[in-house]
């Protein structure tokens, strides 16, 4: 089963004195990168937070959020030192760009740490409470992933297909491609040195020498093996995003080469198109966990 990097998932929880909102983001990133912003009464459990993101999701950029509103009956105060001062800061902010501040109470009364839980501390019950919330929203971007990952696999297959496709089509231009050859030389010969008799044996020597060079059939089989690793990969499932990576990097190694040894016009054509196929194929990739 494969999975993409990018997933979104939200749980949502009623505590005695607030309801929390947890919402987690992820995006693509070549390692695990995760980061936070927590109400100051969670802030304790930030490394216990991260460590359980980066253990769940593996890999990418992922963002937990945490907010919450208080309801009816909650033991609060107003934290009037950090308003005053979101205030005071809004209203600065406002000059200097030259818009209209607004109504920067509610603006202000909406920013961290404005408000003040009188039960500061954290206990056991309301922790366990917040934690099943965030493995729930764990597990809803997990199935996020999956779901984007199923687009991305018939994506990649399809991708896959038509590079298959494309190299087959090359086999019948390749004859074609000695005997121009072939007719380029005798040409040649003919311009340099008109009516001269041709060494029979040496233009055979050099025709060989040619065909040696320019063979692409030890190209098209590693390319063919490349193309069958990759789907093998791929049935795999995740996490395998970064091997799926090496091997697109070896797949156009293969097709670059048979592009320089070509010299043929729909060759090239097909070489051209085999590169976009890949290069479609690497970006959807970079999303795979």
């Amino acid at each position: 089963m494969l999975k993409s990097m990018t997933g979104y998932g939200k749980a949502e929880c009623t505590l005695p004195s607030k309801k929390l909102t947890i919402e987690i983001k992820s995006l693509n990133s070549k390692q695990v990168d995760t980061s936070t912003r927590l109400p100051s009464i969670y802030r304790e459990k930030e490394l216990e937070i991260r460590q359980m993101l980066a253990n769940k999701l593996e890999r990418g950029k992922i963002e937990c959020n945490i907010h919450y509103e208080l309801v009816s009956g909650s033991s609060t105060s107003i934290n009037s030192i950090v308003l005053k001062d979101y205030i005071k800061q809004l209203g600065e902010i406002s000059r200097e760009a030259g818009i209209e501040p607004g109504d920067l109470l509610s603006t202000a009364m909406r920013l961290p740490d404005t408000v003040i839980n009188e039960k500061a501390e954290l206990g056991e019950e309301e922790w366990n409470q917040v934690l099943e919330t965030i493995k729930q929203a764990i597990e809803d971007t997990d199935a996020f992933r999956i779901q984007e990952g199923k687009a991305l696999e018939s994506d990649l297959m399809d991708r896959i297909a038509e590079i298959r496709n494309k190299l087959e089509l090359v086999k019948p231009f390749e004859a074609e491609r000695m005997e121009k050859i072939k007719e380029r030389i005798h040409s040649n010969l003919e311009e340099i040195n008109p009516g001269a008799e041709i060494d029979l044996n040496r233009l055979e020597q050099e025709l060989i020498y040619y065909a040696e060079k320019l063979d692409i059939n030890e190209e098209k089989v590693r390319l063919q093996n490349h193309l069958d690793y990759f789907m093998e990969i791929l049935e795999q499932g995740s996490p395998n995003g970064k091997k799926l990576g090496f091997i697109s990097q070896e797949i156009g190694r293969e097709i670059n080469t048979m592009g320089s040894k070509a010299n043929h016009s729909e060759i090239q054509r097909l070489v051209v198109d085999m590169k976009d196929e890949l290069e479609r194929i690497k970006e959807q990739v970079l999303n795979v966990l």
